[in-house]
């Protein structure tokens, strides 16, 4: 098998705290996220909706999961709707769940078939008072296209208008916002072939390299350990192009005396890993490279340090900029004058240090959390600190990932090479 196995308890477990912040009386649903079409007769790669796959294990198309823990009927408190396989899908597609598969994979005893579950939901709803219904409510999330669970926001409360709607979002969110260990451990090897695929690009690198070529040496080592490839769309940017935060284009060539930016990471069992690294495409730092590069490796150093239980995203933030304020004063990039006399949005830092430090990772790259949430031990972060020199044309960013712990926080990626010296090694190896 591709992945390894996750013990169905940890999606009961799941299924237990969701039920422990449910209003009595409240059945919960949520739909599979749809397949979505491409052109002609093609389609995108099916991507589960995380909050049923956290719920329940399962990633495949049409799929409901309903929970109503005060049902009348003990068999009705957990059902789980399954897309019935047949011959047909078996040689097109391949089998999907059985019931007898799908009771094993989750630990939920009921399971039927999704065409009769508008039958189940009438039979349903109307024992409950609170119905909760998923949407998307990420801060970051732009909201385009209808998804599976928005066109059944609209259905149900138009098939059932009286009852009482919540906001299942709220909750997920606060249940996936600390991982159980086995999700770090899912996460761990994420970061382990991540780590894979870095050390195999710096024996690669070299002037005249295309960066496209770069990207694909990292899918190969990825999917070849076990991973379904890419956990974003990979950016692989040298010279000017790392100075772009979302290039994604990888279609220029590396060139002597340039450095590449690669933010790059794989995908184990669903969870993300998040790397970025900046290396010299010649195998040597300039010495104008290296003292920006130290510089990020000290920000990067001092982030880990205040990314502590109690902080808050805002005020480490805040602090991290000051952290930042220093090195750029060092390098020359902005006057200490000046700097003192900026004002409280420091401009002349985010001219060259102008997005967020770190976001939470698990199941989503950007993975959901209450905002404004203070830190807290359990919780996954990236840390992505980065010096972006346009009129240089050279940008720097480093990132891991971290546990954050009670007394020190854990870095997923601490065996992933950062130090300029070991680089240079390697890439000269």
């Amino acid at each position: 098998m591709r992945y390894e196995a996750i013990d169905p308890q940890f999606f009961v477990r799941n299924r237990e705290k969701l039920r422990a912040l449910l209003k009595p009386k409240s059945i919960v649903i949520v739909h599979s996220n749809d397949i979505y079409p491409t052109n002609a007769d093609g389609t995108m790669p099916h991507h589960q909706n995380r909050d049923l796959f956290y719920l329940t294990g399962v990633d495949q198309e049409e799929t409901v999961l309903v929970m109503m823990p005060d049902a009348v009927d003990e068999r009705d408190r957990e059902i789980l709707f399954l897309k019935e396989t047949s011959e047909q899908i078996a040689i097109w597609d391949g089998e999907k769940l059985s019931k007898d598969q799908a009771i094993a994979h989750t630990g939920i005893k009921r399971i039927e078939w999704v065409e009769n579950f508008e039958a189940w939901l009438h039979r349903l709803v109307p024992q409950a008072d609170h119905v909760y219904l998923t949407t998307n409510e990420h801060l970051r999330a732009a909201t385009v296209v209808e998804t599976a669970n928005d066109r059944f926001i609209k259905q149900c409360q138009a098939r059932y208008p009286l009852h009482r709607y919540e906001r299942l979002a709220p909750l997920m969110h606060q249940l996936r916002i600390i991982k159980e260990q086995v999700e770090i451990d899912y996460l761990q090897k994420a970061c382990d072939i991540t780590e894979a695929g870095f050390r195999r690009v710096l024996g690669f690198i070299k002037p005249g390299v295309g960066e496209w070529e770069i990207e694909a040496e990292y899918l190969h080592e990825f999917v070849r350990r076990g991973s379904r490839g890419f956990s974003y769309n990979p950016i692989v940017g040298s010279g000017k192009n790392a100075c772009v935060l979302h290039y994604v284009e990888n279609d220029k060539v590396c060139e002597d005396g340039q450095m590449v930016l690669m933010d790059v990471a794989a995908e184990y069992g669903g969870w993300a890993a998040d790397m970025t690294r900046t290396v010299p495409v010649n195998e040597r730092f300039t010495d104008r490279q290296r003292a920006v590069y130290d510089s990020v490796l000290r920000v990067f150093r001092g982030a880990n340090e205040i990314l502590r239980p109690g902080n808050t995203p805002l005020e480490f933030q805040k602090q991290v900029i000051e952290l930042m304020e220093v090195e750029l004063i060092k390098l020359g990039l902005i006057d200490a004058k000046e700097a003192k006399e900026q004002g409280e949005d420091k401009a002349l830092v985010k001219k060259y240090f102008m997005h967020g430090t770190a976001h939470h990772l698990g199941l989503d790259v950007h993975d959901v959390h209450p905002p404004h949430e203070p830190f807290a031990e359990g919780m996954v972060f990236t840390i992505e600190p980065g010096i972006y020199i346009r009129e240089e044309g050279m940008g720097v960013r480093l990132e891991n990932d971290f546990v954050i712990g009670r007394d020190a926080n854990f870095d997923l990626m601490r065996n992933i090479p950062i130090e300029a010296d070991e680089i240079e090694e390697l890439m000269n190896g």
